[in-house]
């Protein structure tokens, strides 16, 4: 293992009491199938409590801040702010990648892989950060690297809302139409499908999307036609 976790440290001007309790934030299970003799637990414990800290936070923060708002709609801001993607971007932005303690195979993975890997770090780091320093320095960290720099964007670009239910909204509002989705070819085995759905306005075909399942092509051909709209 050849990650100097002083660095990250010093990087978050976080400095933890029980230094393995961060290094075990970032140790994926795959790191010990090849490294049995390590001293340290995965994460997948501290991800567990991380999410639920993250939830508290995200929702309080939400609570207070958006007093006209309701249920629904900080349901929608709070999944957009917790979602993987949203996680991933933040703990690329904060270095975490450099630390990841992975098995050689997933080193060389990239793409949807890794990011998964990192939101789910980024998680058991708030594990770790809350059992170490507390609800009230783990929330002013969330609030600082996540909550104030995505909001912003969210609530512009009203991620709040899925592709879906925004293209169909739009469309009712414009053009009095529901969309409805059709598969137009599906492939590969079962374990292993991959799946092309395209989004119509009445006999229109307006976009067309892939997913390894029927509702992820469903929202790349949404987001397609949102941009196609200029909607």
């Amino acid at each position: 293992m050849n990650k100097n976790f002083d660095e990250l440290e010093q990087k978050l001007n976080i400095y933890f009491n029980n230094k393995e309790m961060l290094t075990q934030a970032f140790c994926h299970r795959s790191y010990l199938n090849e490294n049995p003799k390590f001293c340290l637990n995965h994460n997948e414990r501290l991800e567990f409590l991380g999410d639920a800290v993250l939830e508290l936070v995200t929702t309080e923060h939400l609570f207070k801040t958006f007093e006209d708002k309701a249920e629904g709609e900080m349901t929608g801001i709070r999944a957009a702010l917790v979602n993987a993607g949203a996680l991933s971007e933040v703990a690329l932005s904060l270095g975490f990648n450099d630390f990841l303690l992975l098995s050689q195979g997933e080193e060389k993975e990239e793409g949807k892989a890794r990011l998964s890997i990192l939101a789910d770090t980024f998680e058991a780091f708030l594990g770790a950060l809350f059992l170490d320093r507390g609800y009230n320095e783990c929330k002013d960290f969330i609030v600082k690297n996540l909550i104030d720099k995505k909001i912003g964007e969210i609530l512009e670009k009203r991620l709040d809302k899925d592709p879906k239910s925004l293209f169909q909204e739009k469309a009712q509002e414009d053009l009095s139409i529901t969309p409805d989705y059709k598969v137009l070819e599906e492939k590969g085995p079962d374990h292993r499908k991959n799946f092309l759905v395209g989004v119509y306005i009445g006999e229109e075909l307006i976009a067309e999307g892939e997913g390894s399942s029927k509702h992820e092509a469903e929202v790349r051909a949404a987001e397609k036609a949102l941009i196609k709209k200029n909607w």
